[in-house]
């Protein structure tokens, strides 16, 4: 498979054509085959839960995760899902990603949401993340206007409430989404990239854009797509189908602290199509035990 390399030092523009103000990279502009259309916009999610054995405080935790990918409406101004349709939306391919596992006495629950745009070039419109636990809750937010707009708040001291604006360039959020679009479309090389905002809260880390390299390679049946932020010393790789939906088998995140290395995995165990929204009442139950979830 030929991949393409995003060239540095460009100007990127966003779906209103504004200019980018560091030109980091160049996304390219969105062609939906078919097929895409076929797929995503059929009224239904795309629902795959995972075996996860995630690391936490030094020690493997088994848990669960579960990507949800479906296609809706979006006010562009106000950065919401829209009520109802108009030709000021944008359409986009949202990813809401969760996690729960268990650390000693007390539980632990992550959810990102990624917004991303299908028609245009930009980059992702809004990430969202929260993450909670017993000793308290952190929350963090960017929204896509002339630049990054981010919001972070956490109970943590030195991190309680945060405000900074970043110059655009590639958000690790926004990668799954570009996947499921075309991985041809996936910047390789060396980058500059914006880790996901799990990984930010969960270590603490300045957020800010850090030096990758991206690259592709064939596994067996499965292609990989390699992510490696050498002064963060962390390395994501994302399994998936070299055919068309892209689906993601699994992914495996390894950081290194004081020498000692920690793996996470996630690793596929069931996926349906559902409108899930619809499927509130006790009698949609059983639909969990089909993911695995109980």
């Amino acid at each position: 498979m030929k991949y393409r390399i995003f060239l540095l030092g460009l100007m990127i523009f966003s779906l209103s054509c504004e200019k980018k103000p560091d030109g980091k990279s160049l996304l390219q502009e969105r062609n939906l085959s078919q097929n895409f259309k076929n797929y995503w916009f059929s009224g239904e999610a795309e629902i795959t839960s995972y075996k996860l054995d995630q690391t936490r405080y030094g020690e493997s935790r088994p848990g669960t995760a579960v990507l949800i990918f479906v296609t809706e409406d979006f006010l562009p101004e106000s950065q919401v899902k829209a009520n109802s349709q108009s030709p000021g939306n944008i359409p986009v391919l949202k990813l809401n990603t969760t996690k729960n596992f268990i650390t000693g006495i007390y539980p632990y629950s992550i959810m990102q949401s990624t917004f991303f745009p299908l028609e245009g070039n930009s980059h992702a419109l809004k990430i969202s993340a929260s993450i909670q636990e017993w000793c308290g809750q952190v929350y963090m937010q960017l929204n896509n206007r002339s630049d990054f707009e981010i919001k972070s708040h956490s109970y943590f001291a030195g991190e309680a409430d945060h405000e900074l604006n970043l110059d655009k360039t590639f958000l690790e959020n926004e990668i799954w989404m570009l996947l499921r679009v075309d991985p041809e479309q996936l910047p390789t090389g060396t980058i500059q990239m914006i880790p996901s905002f799990e990984y930010i809260r969960l270590d603490h880390t300045e957020i800010k854009p850090y030096q990758a390299m991206a690259e592709f390679y064939q596994d067996k049946e499965l292609s990989v797509y390699k992510i490696t932020y050498p002064d963060l010393k962390r390395e994501l790789k994302i399994y998936y189908h070299n055919s068309f939906p892209f689906s993601i088998e699994k992914w495996e995140e390894t950081t290194e602290k004081d020498g000692k290395k920690s793996i996470t995995t996630a690793t596929k165990m069931t996926e349906i199509k559902s409108a899930y929204w619809t499927e509130n009442s006790n009698n949609h139950l059983h639909l969990r035990d089909t993911l695995n979830l109980n």
